[in-house]
């Protein structure tokens, strides 16, 4: 596993009347601090990858559909530098994935519907000056097959 990263499974309460599911809480400490919360639909067979950010940790849960998310640890200082993790997830499956700075990320819509992601951030988007630096899903030095996912 990449160094600081963190997944954690999601209880479900359920009954007659559907299900509840606490995503996180202040008393989880995953993040130091809060930024943004946001969601993004993704259609089936996309790509979104790569991206990573300087000061920005990332926490994901899968609201609808599927997803083969890819982590790459580009830390220099880090005893997991260049390791690859892969995590599937899925509304079937709930899970909680936190995305360290520094780790670039990226997934693949899985299925045949839209994945619905929820995206918890510790620091606000800022328009003019992101915290995002980009490498394409096919750089030679990750080296990631996404093509054995469907």
């Amino acid at each position: 596993m990449i160094k600081g990263v963190k997944i954690r499974k999601i209880e479900t309460h359920s009954d007659d009347r559907g299900f509840f599911h606490e995503i996180l809480r202040d008393d989880d400490k995953l993040l130091k601090e809060f930024g943004q919360v946001s969601v993004s639909l993704t259609n089936p067979g996309v790509i979104k990858a790569f991206h990573w950010h300087k000061n920005q940790d990332d926490v994901f849960y899968v609201l609808s559909g599927k997803a083969q998310v890819v982590l790459y640890d580009l830390r220099k200082n880090s005893s997991t530098h260049k390791e690859l993790n892969t995590f599937a997830m899925g509304d079937n499956d709930p899970k909680l994935l936190l995305i360290p700075r520094r780790v670039a990320h990226g997934y693949k819509v899985l299925g045949k519907k839209p994945l619905m992601i929820l995206y918890i951030m510790n620091k606000s988007y800022n328009k003019k000056k992101p915290d995002e630096e980009r490498i394409s899903y096919d750089d030679k030095s990750i080296n990631f097959n996404w093509s054995r996912y469907k």
